[in-house]
């Protein structure tokens, strides 16, 4: 069956592009010998996502990923200083790569430059040319009295969609005509447009300092001090010092914690199962770092300060006071108290309804993480206290029987991670506690990394994370989005067939001990993802990615109760190539599909996407664009696709229903002190007279998208 739906679109994309029956004819770039091309970091950054993120996946937080390797990968990391999980953050080396530049460090000293990599055992000259625009050597004899470049920027960005959305409409007056419009809750209250500010001043390894603004599409400008409204519907800022003295790391302000592997805080680097089957898998500990991403929620306000207590011992201590969106329900009777049914995580406040619950709850929290760290081992003790002022009680729903109650949560876990030769062991263990019985839980957490040659890794983990398991800042690696009611076992594989062949793959086996929303029974089965990588050159490259996923869900339809649960497969293909026509002009074709049905129905939903996209370079000049053709029969068997934006956005829409999609996506830099971007998009939907819903409908079968960016640099 899987086959007779693709092999028809195979066989029109290969017609689509002639040019991949030639890759042996493609232009070569000449290079004189040794030497290691230098591609521009936004560039790199714009590949590197798109390897990253091939196919959408459950449970993960693209925004906040994008956001914190987008911030990790501006400031070249120092080859010379770097530690164990700061070059493991990078998801760009193998345990085998890593353990072999820590040992050549050891015993030759500081690189001198980056181009003696090339002297480092397994680093050959792809892997080297994906480093190049994200390390640099600040710290070798060479440059030991040179200070670290300092960043001072501003960037401004105005976004809006050119058609006209029913929320920006006016309101009608109920069928009694008694409400008057400018009454009625269900409009938004501000202008379509989005508007985005952010400065920031730093020194990497010294200070930064950040302020960040934005107003989304229907928020107001208001200025209510008694509300918390202050012009601006959100503001972000921080000012972090570095390494003076024992104080390690202070941040005043908005940040996040990165520890162990993400039971009791995980900031934004949990990219969960994908295409890159191994270096994903283990967290590393990063400590406390700088918020600087769009996503209103995840983030904690206050103070973290580590301090060095011996060289390989540091305390960290932090307190954090957030004003959370919430949907709070009045009690019945007098004598009932208000309660939290959920909190609201869009982040969007562009109704008067959106604006009852505009932070509602105050959240307190306070912690703290102590951390041995050796060259080959570390241990770390975390705690933290969450309070709220309102007391939290989800809807009286089965499948929120083991959800947290209560006004106060307290969680302490240990992590340890030990390395020996290729070998990374790591794991963490939690238990949470609140001021009710069902906050008991345990969650847990274990794995492996190796390399058992140059050409083999594999990577194996285990979890279990108890029904009531409570953690709110937690973001382990899981099936689901939340870190709460889940077992299972992965086990990643990678495998360099030889220099021009790599095959990886994965399988997960998983399983839900309680019910989920839509899921009236414990529940569980697997998934599996295979992937091979063909560069014939280093100019050209095929990938081919199959992921076939298993699991259960409610049937549709299911009169009984509590619901009949039944099983459900979504399969999905991508094939992509990627190759250089000319210097300059690159190009990536692509094709997508994938199928969605219930074991107790003989038919299943079907959708593909066809992509062409080019970008080319000269100088001062980039272009990228890309026109697409897709169809589906429903949202359930939607295609996603990553697309290039401009610095600091992201770009991951769903294609679905039918019609074609083109965006163009141009950057100039006018002078060393000046950048501008501007993208333009558009989606066409053929088979429906309009396009999205509720307030956010489009009377006609057609959405564009315009975006403008400048930054200027001090």
């Amino acid at each position: 069956m899987i086959f007779r739906i693709y092999l028809p679109i195979l066989l029109a994309w290969l017609g689509f592009s002639p040019a991949f029956s030639q890759t042996g004819q493609l232009p070569v770039i000449q290079k004189s010998p040794g030497a290691i091309p230098i591609v521009r970091s936004d560039e790199a950054l714009n590949r590197l996502f798109q390897d990253l993120f091939p196919v959408q996946t459950e449970g993960t937080d693209y925004q906040a990923v994008f956001e914190n390797l987008a911030q990790l990968y501006s400031y070249p990391l120092d080859l010379n200083r770097a530690s164990r999980d700061d070059l493991s953050a990078m998801l760009l080396l193998t345990e085998r790569q890593i353990t072999n530049l820590l040992m050549y460090r050891e015993t030759n000293g500081d690189l001198l430059a980056v181009v003696e990599l090339q002297a480092v055992p397994d680093f050959d000259v792809p892997t080297i040319q994906r480093l190049r625009p994200f390390v640099t050597i600040r710290s070798s004899a060479l440059t030991a009295e040179l200070p670290a470049p300092t960043d001072n920027y501003l960037i401004a960005r105005y976004e809006r969609t050119l058609e006209t959305q029913k929320g920006f409409t006016e309101a009608i007056p109920n069928k009694s005509g008694t409400a008057p419009a400018d009454r009625l809750p269900l409009r938004y209250q501000g202008s379509p447009g989005q508007w985005y500010l952010r400065y920031r001043t730093s020194r990497p390894g010294v200070y930064s300092v950040g302020v960040t603004l934005e107003q989304d599409p229907g928020e107001a400008f208001r200025w209510n001090p008694a509300t918390r409204q202050y012009g601006v519907d959100y503001i972000s800022f921080h000012a972090q010092i570095q390494n003076r003295g024992r104080w390690r790391n202070v941040i005043i302000g908005d940040f996040q914690q990165q520890i162990g592997q993400g039971l009791i805080f995980s900031a934004g680097f949990s990219l969960g199962k994908n295409a890159e089957t191994i270096l994903t898998v283990r967290r590393p500990t990063l400590g406390a770092r700088p918020y600087t991403s769009l996503t209103e929620y995840g983030y904690l306000r206050g103070i973290s300060a580590t301090y060095s207590l011996a060289p390989n011992l540091d305390l960290t201590l932090l307190a954090a006071r957030n004003r959370r969106d919430a949907n709070i329900v009045a009690g019945k009777t007098p004598l009932d108290e208000s309660v939290v049914s959920s909190f609201l995580t869009s982040g969007l406040h562009q109704t008067s309804s959106d604006l009852l619950d505009l932070r509602s709850v105050v959240e307190t929290n306070l912690g703290a993480h102590l951390h041995y760290h050796a060259q080959q081992f570390q241990l770390g003790l975390t705690v933290l206290q969450t309070s709220f002022d309102t007391k939290l009680q989800k809807r009286d729903l089965t499948y929120n029987d083991y959800e947290f109650v209560g006004k106060q949560n307290l969680v302490v876990g240990l992590h340890a991670g030990y390395v020996w030769r290729n070998m990374n062991l790591f794991g963490e263990v939690a238990r949470s506690s609140g001021s009710l019985e069902n906050s008991g839980g345990i969650g847990a957490i274990a794995g492996i990394l190796t390399s058992l040659s140059r050409k083999l890794d594999i990577a194996f983990l285990a979890r279990h994370y108890d029904r009531n398991f409570h953690s709110f800042y937690a973001n382990a690696f899981s099936e689901g989005s939340r870190t709460i009611n889940e077992t299972g076992v992965y086990t990643g594989v990678k495998y360099s067939v030889y220099r021009k062949l790599t095959l990886s793959g994965f399988i997960d086996w998983f399983r839900f001990p309680w019910w989920k929303y839509l899921v009236d029974a414990p529940s569980g089965v697997f998934d599996y993802l295979l992937t091979a990588t063909y560069l014939p050159d280093r100019q050209t490259r095929f990938s081919l990615i199959f992921h076939d996923e298993h699991k259960e869900k409610n049937q549709p339809g299911s009169k009984t109760t509590p619901k009949e649960v039944v099983g459900t497969t979504r399969r999905s293909l991508a094939l992509t190539a990627d190759y250089t026509v000319v210097p300059g002009l690159t190009m990536r074709s692509r094709l997508q599909a994938g199928t969605f049905g219930y074991a107790s129905s003989t038919t299943s939903s079907v959708g593909f996407a066809i992509m062409q996209d080019a970008t080319y370079e000269r100088g001062r000049l980039s272009l990228s664009g890309r026109i697409a053709l897709f169809g589906t029969d429903n949202y359930d068997s939607r295609q996603y696709a990553y697309e290039r934006d401009v610095l600091y956005a992201f770009s991951f829409p769903a294609y679905f229903d039918r019609g074609v999609r083109h965006y163009l996506l141009a950057r100039y830099q006018v002078n060393k002190h000046l950048d501008l971007w501007f993208r333009y998009a558009r989606t066409d939907i053929t088979n429906q007279p309009d396009i999205g819903s509720d307030l956010d409908l489009i009377a006609v079968p057609h959405k564009t998208e315009m975006k403008l960016q400048v930054r200027w640099r001090f």
